[in-house]
């Protein structure tokens, strides 16, 4: 008997699954849709529907390549399918608003890739959308997969239940290096129009959102500096408007920023330092972060993301310090449904846990985390991040005669 027979002869309401995009979030969400099920012990059982893209036999192939039943070349139509009753969005964030206010106001939950929108107006149309959409009984939530790390989700029950102390530091960096050659093409991601911002969107939005989850605060305040490195580079078609180098490589300008560095201060006190490039040479995907209380501090690192690092700073200095803590027990957040102790998991995982969240909050009724609210509140410290570059103030050190330092 096939596998979908038996889930079919459990008795669990089907849910059916409607994705638009299937690049690689879309295959990582995927990856979460067709696992979710055949791990944990599900309310409802999630129905890989349709997925959609613009161009028909790419996204058909992308349909028997990851598991989907039909395929659809408008979302329009993916929204109006009678067999989807969730939308999940993995496009460019130019497009996330219109999907998901339709998608809302159609009676569909919804799933939104990060960040949620490309500027504060949309997030906040969103979200407006959402709470309709709450009061009839649906749910909306924004793809933040880094919460769902046991790791992370471990620090977050610890940091609540006050193991830290009262926090005085935040500090985390997001690291990748896959724009650092100028020959690297002008993809969608370097073009504000469709991506909104560049690492500070991209990479930045992960280490706010994680900074408010683990603080259990939002960020009040931001100082800020972004740089573009490169300013222009090769056009994938080279036909597009603004080329330059006629008779040579045609180019394109870069609109969106390449790092961001910038402070934060919480409502209760705590700073925070940030860091999010796409030019660190040597860095694939190195998020990293430390917190710091009066009673202890925590740290993570995603390269060893089973592990987290736990400093008691009440126990006696003669025999403190940072402690690894393996987080792989049963008694971990998501373990139970996993490996023995000791077997770790991986970054396909956290889409696993998501699915299982959304899930879970649609049988219960309860608003699953993070809300679109938590998603506009994390849109509005990147635009405050780009205000602050826009506007800073850089006090320049000028030394009157030559200094060796």
């Amino acid at each position: 008997m096939r596998e979908t027979e038996h889930e079919a002869e459990t008795g669990k309401r089907p849910l059916g699954v409607g994705m638009v995009g299937y690049s690689f979030m879309g295959a990582a969400h995927s990856q979460g849709w067709r696992t979710v099920g055949r791990v944990f012990d599900l309310p409802l059982r999630p129905v890989l529907s349709a997925v959609c893209g613009r161009d028909g036999a790419a996204v058909r192939a992308a349909a028997d390549r990851l598991g989907w039943a039909a395929a659809e070349t408008d979302w329009r139509a993916l929204v109006a399918r009678d067999d989807v009753d969730i939308i999940d969005i993995c496009t460019p964030g130019d497009s996330h608003a219109e999907i998901a206010i339709a998608a809302l106001d159609a009676g569909k939950h919804v799933l939104c890739e990060k960040p949620l929108a490309n500027t504060v107006e949309e997030a906040e149309a969103m979200a407006e959308a959402a709470e309709r959409a709450r009061a009839r009984g649906q749910v909306a939530m924004v793809g933040f997969n880094y919460r769902r790390v046991p790791a992370l989700a471990l620090a977050r029950q610890m940091i609540a239940d006050g193991r830290l102390g009262t926090l005085r530091h935040v500090r985390l960096t997001y690291l990748q290096d896959w724009l650092v050659d100028p020959g690297f093409p002008l993809t969608w991601r370097l073009r504000k129009d469709r991506a909104g911002s560049g690492a500070l969107g991209d990479l930045g939005a992960h280490i706010v959102d994680l900074a408010q989850f683990l603080a259990g605060e939002p960020v009040a305040g931001v100082s800020a500096l972004t740089e573009t490195f490169v300013r222009e580079r090769p056009l994938l078609d080279g036909v597009s408007s603004g080329l330059t180098g006629e008779g040579s490589t045609a180019t394109g300008q870069v609109t969106v920023d390449d790092a961001a560095v910038f402070t934060g201060r919480f409502p209760s006190g705590a700073l925070a330092s940030f860091e999010a490039t796409r030019f660190a040479a040597g860095r694939k995907n190195a998020l990293r972060l430390e917190l710091n209380g009066s009673n202890g501090s925590l740290a993570f690192d995603l390269e060893r993301l089973n592990e987290l690092s736990f400093h008691d700073h009440t126990e006696p200095a003669t025999s403190s310090g940072f402690r690894r803590i393996l987080v792989t027990e049963p008694g971990h957040p998501y373990l139970e449904a996993w490996w023995p102790p000791g077997h770790g998991l991986g970054y396909e995982h956290t889409f696993v846990h998501q699915a299982h969240d959304l899930l879970h909050a649609i049988a219960t009724g309860e608003q699953p985390e993070p809300s679109f609210a938590a998603g506009l509140s994390v849109q509005r410290v990147l635009a405050a991040v780009e205000e602050s570059a826009a506007k800073n103030s850089v006090y320049t050190l000028v030394a009157a005669t030559p200094v060796t330092v």
